[in-house]
C-alpha cells in the first residue's frame, strides 16, 4: 500500500527506514507541521507540505504512518486520519521480536531490536523504540512511548500517553499513570501516579504537570 508519513524529523526518518527495510508499505511522501520543510527532500523522500493537505492527498495514498514522538500530538493526528477516512498504518522492523500472542493496535511503531513479549497488549499509536523490551503480559495503552533501551518486566500496565525515557527500568506488576514521564535511566519500583515526572534510582517524583496543558497548541497545529 502507498503510504504517507506524518512527521519529517528524526522519528520520521526512523519510520521511513522501517518501512523500506520491511517492505511492508511504499512510502510516497512526508507531511510536516513545519512550513519551512515543504518542498524539501528528507532521506530521499519529498516533504509534500503541511498536515492540512491531507484531504487533498487521498488519491495519492490511503494509508498514513504517524511519526511524531509527542504522545498527545500523535493521538490527535490519529483522530484526524480517522475523520478523513485514511487507514492508520503501523511499522514493525524485521529485526524486532514480537510474540505471536501479542496484540498490537493500529498505528503502532516497533523499531529495530525491540522485543514485545507473550500476551502483551499494545494500544493504538504506541511507540516501542529501538532495543526496548516489553516483557510478558504487559499492557500499553494508546499513545504510549517506550524510548530506546527501556525495559519493562512482566505485567506492567502503562496508561495512556505515558513517556518512558531512555534506558529506564520498571519492575514487574506496576502501573505507570496516564501522561506520566519516566526520566532517562530511572529505576521504577512502585506505581507512578498520573501526570507526574519521576527520575533517579529508585525513581522519585520531581514534578506534576496538567494533563491537558498542550491541547490548545496542538489543535492550532492540526487545523484542517
Amino acid at each position: 500500500m502507498d503510504a504517507l508519513i506524518i512527521g519529517a524529523g528524526g522519528h520520521g526518518k526512523v519510520v521511513l527506514d522501517i518501512l523500506r527495510t520491511a517492505g511492508m508499505h511504499r512510502p510516497v511522501g512526508f507531511l510536516d507541521a513545519d512550513p519551512s520543510l515543504s518542498g524539501h527532500v528528507v532521506s530521499g523522500l519529498p516533504v509534500l507540505g503541511q498536515i492540512n493537505l491531507l484531504p487533498k492527498l487521498r488519491q495519492k495514498a490511503r494509508g498514513v504512518v504517524i511519526a511524531i514522538g509527542d504522545n498527545r500530538t500523535r493521538l490527535h493526528y490519529a483522530g484526524l486520519l480517522r475523520q478523513h477516512e485514511f487507514e492508520l498504518l503501523g511499522a514493525i522492523h524485521p529485526s524486532a521480536v514480537v510474540s505471536a500472542t501479542a496484540r498490537l493496535g493500529q498505528g503502532v511503531v516497533v523499531a529495530a531490536g525491540a522485543v514485545v513479549g507473550t500476551d502483551t497488549a499494545v494500544g493504538d499509536c504506541a511507540i516501542i523504540n529501538t532495543s526496548a523490551i516489553v516483557d510478558h503480559e504487559c499492557q500499553l495503552d494508546s499513545g504510549v512511548h517506550v524510548c530506546p533501551g527501556a525495559a519493562l518486566a512482566g505485567r506492567v500496565h502503562v496508561q495512556e500517553m505515558a513517556f518512558l525515557g531512555l534506558g529506564c527500568r520498571i519492575i514487574q506488576c506496576l502501573t505507570i499513570g496516564r501522561n506520566a514521564v519516566i526520566g532517562a535511566g530511572a529505576v521504577v519500583i512502585r506505581d507512578v501516579p498520573d501526570g507526574v515526572t519521576v527520575v533517579g534510582v529508585p525513581a522519585q517524583i520531581i514534578k506534576s504537570s496538567p494533563l491537558d496543558a498542550s491541547a490548545d497548541r496542538i489543535a492550532e497545529l492540526c487545523k484542517i
